[in-house]
């Protein structure tokens, strides 16, 4: 019909002639792939499209500069590769991520479009062969290696910037419940079963670890995908490139987005596997796994209000129930664990789609990215969303406190004084009496009042050390270090090796730290007067609020964030690797 032909026009590929859309960019190769793969309906995400724009930008600025491309051609080639990496072209994207294994149908889409928009660029038709897709947006190129390299960059630039502030976020409002909440002591659970007291802001401290370690291992798989195979054209011999062309375009990809890609010393392997992209994945796999435990945990806690455990008070987000009136669920919770479990069959995928690198390449590039990038993208909306709507407002409850004088789990605190099998028999019979472990255990006349108020000190229960009588034990210990400590006066500074002497322990700086540690913030002793025998700060944990503190006592950092121990309390002596007082003689036991 002559309104069907306006509305089309007509492109050559090496198969022949195929109809195209007259408005669309793309061109034969991708009314193909459209007509070959109406499987899913899913597209490549938008960070995908950009990473292979970002590609083929910096690749016509090198091959211009290798004198490979006419600067006629390459300065509108440029500039339509930068719509593409900016999302101005994303509607003539439309192929399913199910298509062609190596993804070659998706680069193909990439080529055309930007040599279409090039052309237009220029005053010529589209698609009228004024710039060619392989000829001059792909040149020195192939689909092998840039499709994986742009899986690489894709990643690391969601990486970046997505699932790490997402991180971030999250583990301060942990870290700001864990502050909040340090002084709750709760019943420890293991088994599901009640265990020894722990505080609430400990549970929480170690939530935000999780966060933080999950941040540290994406840290190692961002190292891997910094490594990337372009370079290796085909089949990683390099053929058809440039000597020159990779590490050029790699040093301006780096220069264009910051994030240091490198070409790959072992083309080879870069194109028959994907192993980066699997170690990524399992990366962001444990912490899905994480997110999920902390999420679960959280709605345990608020599980009730009566009839659960009751500790947590979530924020009501909406009504619960359409049948129960007033009910409210712990839905910001369930959403975080469905979008683990969806971020954990992903990576189930991934590692599938990495045993199909046959011979010389793989041959699931497009499923691996779709669930590799859904994943990270998934996971850093799911954590912003479970720091702002929901660890942000938790409230705690007066229900652990309670339970934890009727918990029969206490009597392991008598074990090192009575023995094990006399503190079973008083939490067996506190069990079956419904009495307390304190109540049945004074009853057995083996211990006073005042025994078992210094060995059944709940609070004391919550940090390292054995139970005995005042000043003795590793409790004792611990309690000479906090009072050593105290005796640092502000805008001072010692070390943990200086503070071990003065309690009589040889080679004990660790001991110090495993004592100050369990301290929250102001609890017991200035714990951030003490520094290692370098000058820097010990706890990676809490060395922001070490360093706050620090400053406004007056205490100033040199630039390697080191502190002057010979100016604020104590200098070092690497030679004979001891640590002399220097200004420390207020801890000078009777002084």
């Amino acid at each position: 019909m002559p309104g069907s032909k306006r509305r089309t026009r007509l492109e050559r590929d090496s198969m022949g002639s195929v109809e195209v859309p007259a408005r669309a960019y793309y061109g034969a190769a991708t009314a193909r792939a459209i007509v070959n793969f109406p499987i899913s309906g899913l597209r490549f995400p938008r960070v995908f499209v950009r990473a292979l724009g970002l590609i083929k930008r910096a690749a016509a600025e090198v091959n211009a500069d290798l004198g490979l491309l006419d600067r006629r051609l390459a300065r509108p080639i440029i500039r339509a590769a930068k719509e593409v990496a900016d999302g101005a072209l994303d509607a003539e994207f439309p192929l399913d991520v199910f298509q062609t294994g190596s993804g070659t149908s998706t680069n193909m889409n990439a080529n055309e479009v930007i040599a279409a928009r090039a052309a237009e660029l220029m005053g010529a038709a589209r698609g009228g062969g004024a710039v060619h897709p392989n000829d001059h947006v792909n040149l020195c190129q192939s689909s092998n290696d840039v499709i994986p390299t742009a899986l690489h960059l894709a990643a690391l630039l969601l990486l970046r910037e997505d699932l790490r502030p997402a991180l971030d976020e999250l583990e301060a409002a942990l870290r700001k419940k864990a502050r909040q909440f340090h002084a709750i002591t709760k019943t420890g659970r293991t088994h599901l079963m009640d265990a020894t007291p722990v505080r609430l802001g400990q549970e929480f401290a170690g939530y935000a670890d999780q966060v933080a370690s999950a941040g540290r291992r994406i840290g190692y798989a961002e190292a891997e995908l910094c490594e990337v195979a372009l370079g290796g054209t085909a089949v990683g011999s390099g053929m058809n490139a440039h000597p020159e062309f990779a590490a050029r375009v790699c040093a301006r990809l780096g220069e264009i987005t910051g994030i240091p890609l490198r070409e790959t010393a072992a083309h080879f392997q870069a194109q028959a596997c994907l192993d980066a992209v699997v170690f990524c994945s399992g990366a962001v796999r444990t912490y899905a796994t994480a997110l999920a435990k902390i999420a679960n945990d959280i709605r345990w806690m608020g599980s009730g209000p009566h009839a659960g455990l009751g500790e947590l008070v979530l924020p009501a987000v909406q009504p619960g129930s359409s049948i129960m009136p007033g009910k409210t669920n712990p839905v910001i919770a369930e959403s975080v664990i469905q979008a683990c479990a969806q971020a954990i069959g992903g990576d189930a995928v991934v590692a599938q789609g990495n045993q199909w690198g046959n011979f010389e390449l793989n041959t699931m590039m497009p499923v691996m990215a779709h669930n590799l990038l859904g994943a990270i993208a998934l996971l850093g909306a799911a954590s912003r969303n479970f720091a702002r709507r929901c660890v942000g407002g938790l409230r705690a409850t007066g229900r652990g406190p309670e339970l934890v004088e009727q918990g029969p789990m206490l009597a392991a605190a008598l074990a090192p004084i009575i023995g094990y099998d006399a503190a079973a028999r008083i939490a067996g019979e506190a069990a079956r009496t419904g009495r307390t472990v304190r109540e049945v255990a004074l009853a057995s006349g083996r211990l006073g009042v005042e025994q078992l108020n210094e060995i059944l000190d709940h609070d004391a229960m919550t940090r390292p050390g054995l139970p005995g009588p005042p000043g003795s034990g590793t409790r004792g210990l611990f309690e000479r270090i906090y009072a050593a400590v105290r005796r640092i006066p502000p805008g001072s500074v010692t070390t943990y090796g200086e503070i071990a002497r003065m309690v009589g322990l040889r080679n004990g700086g660790r001991t110090v730290g495993w004592a100050l540690a369990s301290l929250p913030d102001g609890e017991a002793a200035p714990w951030w007067r003490v520094v290692r025998g370098d000058g820097t700060l010990a706890n990676r944990q809490f060395a922001a609020a070490q360093r706050r503190r620090l400053r406004r006592e007056g205490v100033r950092f040199a630039r390697s964030g080191r502190i002057d121990l010979a100016r604020y309390g104590a200098g070092s002596n690497r030679k004979r690797g001891t640590i002399r007082a220097a200004r420390t003689a207020h801890l000078r036991p009777g002084r």
